[in-house]
């Protein structure tokens, strides 16, 4: 249902609908010109300017490929993952290859109001092409797609509205790629000891990971006995995709031996490893244990990280477990041939150049900061999405009405 003022169309009835095509790679002539030439990959929920190809005016007349002009949105009609429903918006002239489906939207349509209103259903229309098993869409069912058609003024005003959440959006996530910039450099100089904090000028020693640390391989299982104690385990997905493990995480459930909970059970301070992977690059990723965890115990693949509180701090260690240099160095320090690891002598004898303590907490205390407002962006980015989002529901159907000329629509 839509609103009175408003009618139920589909993309045949608003718009041109084609699609390009692809010159004979063996025409020298047809390629390396100066007219753009999309791809489904560049199709991406946006505006595109520029093409990773170009193609020549022989490129245009010797085959199918057509120039569309600016504004015209293109859907990707083929594409492996998830590229399949995608659309853009060309913000210069260009062609594209046989997977796009170009919609050029005849007058007193809005092209931004469309867009908008595809990037909603994209996830719909990914479902038209399973409709009687074909795997990609085609034109008619592009033709066919069911779109709603407001008054012009309430188009513009709609994606004037979703534009400025977009503006919002993508300046938050480049803030944030900025601050996850300034992070690496930050590491890259205080990790090192290329930069040091003022008042700290005492040397840094080289060590033995087993000088500073006790390593803690455990060898509990997934497995859950009736004649052991349930506990919730921490699993190698749990540290791999995680910089800090904390108690509300959704742990599994196992079980384990009273000796195995006394030995295994995550203290804070902790760095937890990675020990084992199915590729060498995947070892000694780092998790940092924020707060003591009374049943959650360590589990198969990892290992413990559990630095002497005199001489290392958990969380700089689990920074410099971070950083290229460190991850390459294990890297190296890997064994095996299909699956690979690291032996507890290695683990043992890996060793670091760490400055005294209190400039450890010191580099620990920055370097938290700024995974602080990392995090709190990564929030913001995500909240402006999921709001926008309920906004496009309810905008580009009707369920909310703008104000159009100081007068509400009602």
């Amino acid at each position: 249902m839509v609103p009175e003022e408003w009618r139920l169309g589909t993309i045949d009835e608003i718009a041109q609908v084609a699609s390009g095509g692809t010159p004979n790679r063996k025409k020298g002539e047809c390629w390396d010109g100066a007219i753009p030439w999309v791809t489904t990959s560049e199709v991406k929920f946006g505006t595109i300017f520029d093409t990773t190809e170009k193609i020549t005016e022989a490129g245009i007349s010797n085959s199918s490929a057509k120039l569309f002009p600016i504004n015209t949105i293109l859907m990707a009609m083929y594409g492996q993952g998830k590229t399949r429903g995608k659309v853009a918006k060309l913000g210069i002239e260009a062609s594209t290859n046989q997977a796009c489906a170009a919609i050029i939207l005849n007058e007193h349509f809005d092209t931004d109001y469309y867009l908008q209103f595809l990037t909603s259903r994209y996830e719909n229309i990914r479902e038209l092409s399973n409709a009687g098993g074909q795997e990609n869409l085609s034109l008619g069912i592009v033709k066919s797609i069911q779109v709603p058609i407001p008054p012009l003024p309430e188009q513009k005003k709609i994606a004037q509205i979703l534009s400025t959440w977009d503006k919002a959006i993508t300046m938050t996530e480049q803030l944030l790629a900025n601050s996850q910039q300034q992070k690496k450099a930050l590491m890259q100089q205080l990790l090192t000891g290329k930069k040091r904090f003022p008042g700290f000028s005492g040397q840094w020693k080289d060590y033995y990971l087993t000088d500073v640390a006790k390593i803690i391989v455990s060898p509990v299982d997934k497995k859950s006995e009736r004649h052991e104690i349930p506990v919730r385990l921490c699993n190698y997905t749990d540290v791999y995709y995680n910089a800090k493990i904390t108690r509300n995480m959704p742990f599994m459930e196992a079980t384990a031996k009273q000796s195995e909970i006394d030995r295994f059970t995550l203290k804070e301070g902790d760095v937890v490893i990675t020990k084992d992977s199915e590729t060498p690059g995947d070892i000694a990723v780092p998790a940092y244990v924020a707060e003591d965890l009374e049943g959650v115990v360590c589990g198969y693949h990892l290992a413990i990280v559990r630095p002497k509180s005199r001489l290392a701090d958990g969380v700089f260690l689990s920074y410099l477990f971070s950083i290229p240099q460190t991850r390459y160095y294990f890297f190296t320090l890997a064994t095996g041939a299909t699956r690979f690891g690291l032996s507890i002598g290695g683990i043992n004898k890996a060793h670091f150049r760490l400055p005294p303590l209190q400039e450890q907490k010191a580099i620990s205390s920055v370097l938290s900061i700024q995974d602080n407002e990392i995090e709190n962006l990564e929030e913001t980015v995500t909240r402006l999405k999921t709001e926008k989002k309920a906004l496009m529901q309810q905008l580009l159907t009707g369920k909310r009405r703008v104000k159009l000329d100081n007068r509400k629509v009602a």
